[in-house]
């Protein structure tokens, strides 16, 4: 095989690497509405007696408060796992999940919108509905 002389090859044309995008990463664009997006998909996961509370400024936690029922554990975890999925596809990634391993109840903070997932048993036993309703008092003692 004969050689190519030096000379050739320092005049021959380089390709170019390509080059890396340069600034920072789009972040994944999050629904305008988040209460919507949850309440469609505990719709989609069959979750049964959906309550959507809205908190008004009564409290600093979250915009609004859903508490949904599942028909056993099994389902309350699965009517959760899809929930987390869905919220972390559409932008959501500082999710908090309370209460997987047993599935009794999940609490699912998305921020804005607290989710509150029972088994039938424990959601009559809370009684949540009663404690965050508008006609609950407000969180001052009286003395």
């Amino acid at each position: 095989m004969p050689e190519i002389p030096a000379e050739l090859l320092d005049d021959a044309p380089r390709a170019k690497k390509p080059r890396k995008p340069r600034g920072r990463k789009a972040e994944a664009p999050r629904p305008v509405n988040a209460l919507d997006l949850i309440l469609a998909q505990l719709d989609d996961a069959k979750a049964e007696q959906i309550v959507s509370i809205p908190l008004d400024d009564r409290r600093a936690v979250a915009d609004a408060v859903v508490v949904a029922s599942g028909r056993s554990n099994r389902h309350v975890g699965a009517i959760a796992d899809q929930l987390v999925m869905k919220l972390k596809e559409k932008g959501y990634r500082d999710l908090r999940i309370e209460g997987m391993p047993q599935c009794d109840w999940v609490l699912v903070d998305a921020g804005d919108v607290v989710v509150h997932i029972f088994r039938p048993e424990v959601r009559s036993f809370y009684n949540l509905e009663k404690l965050l309703s508008a006609s609950a008092p407000d969180d001052r003692a009286v003395m």
